[in-house]
């Protein structure tokens, strides 16, 4: 990415003056300027809360099909640099920003914004109020959308919107997760609560989840999202993760068979945002999708075991009921403060744990991030034994 870099605080390759236009499923119409790329691209809006950080935003998986719009007034002040990806590529389907920052200016930026999405061909939009389609999306909930340079008339561009799939008609995480297995060993890792071997399934891996497990894991066994619970427990694990990643838990049935068969086992078993969702309908519960979801560095969420409070960083668009909620299995261990909605759980008789905010919290605040030692010690602490 050298061939990219710039010097701080000089001007980046400026977003062109064509014009652009968002439009929502609900015939809602919004002109501005294009980012990235001329073009037309399609998704489900959702809106982030995060000032910074929108370089892991744009990178992480769990965006695969959806158009984020920040809510912060300007982005992309600090630029890109080679330290923060998530994943490899862009995600995100179509970006929205109020302003694009004309300049970067960060001793660690490599290049702009503007040539990060001019470079992964994405089609954005600036000039915008973001605040008008916050506020909308907040009371009509999230929605499909389409962002466009083209001279299509807003009834032809209204049609298109309208006709694309939703969430609960693909499966994202083929999009997303590994194609082969791959390992991830550390000689020496820096806690004191160390496991052997851990099984990670991805359903769209955020880089810093990794790096984050390193400190506790000696081998990380990476595994594509279809791989079946004999191929997982081949490996031997002492434990079983299963991470974030985008779409409608709902359509996930390997995954979830996949799911109730580690529970089953006695292998201990955590879940990170889908994961949880997964490990939800797993033990009995009800995933519902949420009116907006949760997206954003700022959420506050209560821990009832330790009664204490912590900030977390989120972004999800579906959520484990409290209707229907088995009683008999789980146990409820955390909840958002805003919404009452539930945010993590334990099963009563079972080593299996699940949260679904983000602990690594990338970008965010790092409150949350003793819930992986919580789960090491699960682990090792379990009376189970790799066969």
């Amino acid at each position: 990415m050298s061939e990219l870099a710039n010097s701080s605080s000089q001007p980046p390759a400026t977003p062109t003056t064509v014009s652009a236009r968002l439009m929502l499923e609900d015939g809602s119409v919004y002109e501005g300027q294009c980012i990235g790329v001329s073009g037309t691209t399609f998704g489900e809006l959702v809106f982030n809360t995060s000032a910074t950080g929108y370089q892991e935003i744009l990178t992480d998986p769990s965006y695969r099909g959806q158009i984020v719009l920040m809510t912060h007034p300007e982005i992309g002040n600090y630029g890109i640099n080679s330290g923060d990806f998530e994943s490899a590529r862009i995600n995100a389907i179509g970006f929205v920003v109020s302003r694009l920052s004309p300049f970067t200016s960060s001793w660690r930026s490599e290049f702009s914004l503007q040539e990060f999405l001019v470079k992964n061909q994405i089609v954005g939009i600036e000039g915008v109020d973001t605040r008008a389609i916050t506020r909308k999306i907040r009371e009509k909930g999230s929605m499909k959308a389409g962002i466009t340079t083209q001279a299509l008339s807003n009834a032809d561009f209204l049609k298109q919107v309208q006709a694309q799939p939703g969430f609960d008609e693909l499966d994202m995480i083929s999009q997303v997760t590994t194609p082969a297995p791959y390992v991830i060993k550390t000689e020496s890792p820096v806690c004191a609560l160390r496991v052997q071997t851990l099984v990670v399934m991805d359903y769209g891996i955020k880089a810093s989840i990794l790096h984050y497990l390193q400190q506790y894991v000696e081998e990380l066994v990476v595994l594509p999202a279809h791989s079946n619970f004999e191929q997982i427990m081949s490996h031997q694990p002492l434990g079983v993760l299963l991470s974030n990643g985008p779409g409608d838990p709902a359509v996930l049935h390997e995954a979830v068979k996949t799911a109730q068969q580690l529970v089953e086992s006695g292998v201990p078993t955590f879940g990170i945002c889908l994961g949880h969702q997964i490990l939800g309908i797993a033990c009995g519960a009800k995933v519902s999708k949420m009116r907006f979801g949760h997206h954003g560095g700022n959420h506050p969420v209560k821990d009832l075991e330790l009664d204490k409070v912590f900030i977390t960083s989120q972004n999800h668009g579906y959520c484990v009921e409290f209707d229907q909620f088995p009683t008999d299995r789980l146990a409820v261990t955390h909840i958002n403060l805003n919404d009452q909605s539930i945010e993590g759980f334990r099963h009563l008789h079972a080593p299996v744990m699940s949260v679904q905010f983000h602990p690594e919290a990338s970008p965010g605040p790092h409150d949350a991030n003793y819930i992986f030692e919580r789960f090491m010690r699960t682990a090792v602490e379990s009376a189970y034994l790799p066969a």
